[in-house]
């Protein structure tokens, strides 16, 4: 026996094929911006926030006018980094008006709650979150907004990735391999959702003890394999250095504490890597 459906099933069944198709995604800019850069990694505690914070100041050094959102919901780095306890303000009660520090504009969940306030949130509200700081944020004329997003590749990923304009994205990893396994998945993510990948930074690359010997703690060069792999920029190489973790830990980021360090020039020159990437 053949059953043959009538056309109001017909009609049901189209409605539900159209429910079910992808939904389209309008992309809107960061209000008061020229670029939106985000700082990305697959895996947690490879130094994601550290650059964030360092490279926007890069950016600051070669003249461009910076700001930094930090969309990290779950763990916020950036008061501690950038040595901010006060809450941001309004004029209005709905626009916040982000904190200066550095000549840096700044904007965290961390300035709206306690340090020690654990953000027990689901997905709806991290991403409610996230579109509050992109479109609610009194912004003042930035040529670059640098977004320090969350590890992984959940809920903040796919609404920045679908509803906020990205113009590019720089992934964070170290050379380890547990870390690449993780870096490979996010490339895919991106490159499927369509945002541009800026290059790879080789992070914690490698320690280079008083005696000038280089250690490859976490293995060597398999970040640029895997940029070259995925056909992707390597914009450089971050080494461990004690310098470094005492000023992100003090609250003023090694490029602003001490520009002529050498590992400040190593930001700086990966900043010039990708600002020609921007006209």
């Amino acid at each position: 026996m053949i059953y043959q459906m009538d056309k109001k099933t017909a009609g049901l069944s189209d409605a539900f094929k159209r429910n079910i198709a992808p939904k389209s995604f309008t992309k809107n800019a960061i209000n008061g911006t020229k670029y939106t850069i985000a700082i990305s990694s697959a895996k947690g505690g490879v130094g994601k926030s550290t650059f964030a914070t360092n490279f926007a100041l890069a950016l600051k050094s070669l003249n461009y006018k910076v700001g930094i959102l930090d969309a990290d919901i779950y763990g916020p780095s950036l008061p501690k980094m950038m040595n901010l306890k006060q809450k941001p303000k309004s004029e209005d009660g709905k626009i916040l008006i982000p904190i200066e520090q550095y000549g840096i504009q700044c904007m965290s969940i961390g300035f709206l709650v306690d340090e020690e306030t654990p953000m027990i949130w689901r997905g709806p509200m991290v991403t409610s979150a996230i579109k509050t700081f992109a479109q609610k944020v009194l912004w003042k004329d930035l040529d670059f907004i640098i977004v320090d997003m969350p590890p992984g590749t959940g809920d903040t990923q796919l609404t920045f990735a679908q509803e906020i304009k990205v113009d590019g994205i720089i992934i964070i990893s170290t050379p380890q391999e547990i870390a690449l396994l993780d870096v490979k998945r996010g490339i895919k993510m991106f490159d499927k959702l369509k945002v541009p990948i800026i290059g790879l930074v080789d992070n914690m690359s490698f320690f280079q003890s008083q005696d000038g010997e280089k250690h490859n703690i976490f293995g060597e060069g398999g970040v640029e394999k895997v940029a070259n792999d995925f056909e992707k920029k390597f914009l450089g190489k971050i080494p461990i250095n004690i310098d470094l973790r005492i000023a992100s830990d003090t609250g003023e980021p090694l490029v602003q504490k001490d520009p002529n360090h050498e590992i400040s020039k190593n930001f700086v020159e990966i900043a010039k890597k990708v600002k020609v990437s921007f006209p």
